[in-house]
C-alpha cells in the first residue's frame, strides 16, 4: 500500500492526465474511472483532498460508496 502525505495527494487531482484520488479517515481511494467523477469534480469536490468531513457530514450517501472504490494508499501519520 502506498502511503501519501496530504501535500503528496494533490498531485492526484484527476487533471492533466493525473489519477484522481480521494482521502477519506486515512485510507486512500482511486475514483479516477468513476464516471461520478469528471475531470477530478465531484459535486463541487475536487480530487487531491481529504473528503473526510464532507463525506459525513454533507453527503447523502455516507461512506457506503467506498466498498466498490479501489483503495490504492492510506495518509502517512507524522
Amino acid at each position: 500500500m502506498q502511503e501519501f502525505t496530504l501535500e503528496e495527494l494533490k498531485k492526484y487531482n484527476g487533471k492533466n492526465g493525473n489519477p484522481a484520488y480521494i482521502a477519506v479517515n486515512g485510507k486512500v481511494y482511486d475514483v479516477t474511472n468513476n464516471s461520478h467523477w469528471k475531470n477530478g469534480e465531484h459535486h463541487g469536490y475536487e480530487a487531491g483532498n481529504d473528503l473526510t468531513e464532507p463525506l459525513y457530514n454533507k453527503s447523502p450517501h455516507g461512506d457506503k460508496v467506498l466498498s466498490k472504490i479501489k483503495q490504492v494508499g492510506v495518509i502517512k501519520k507524522d
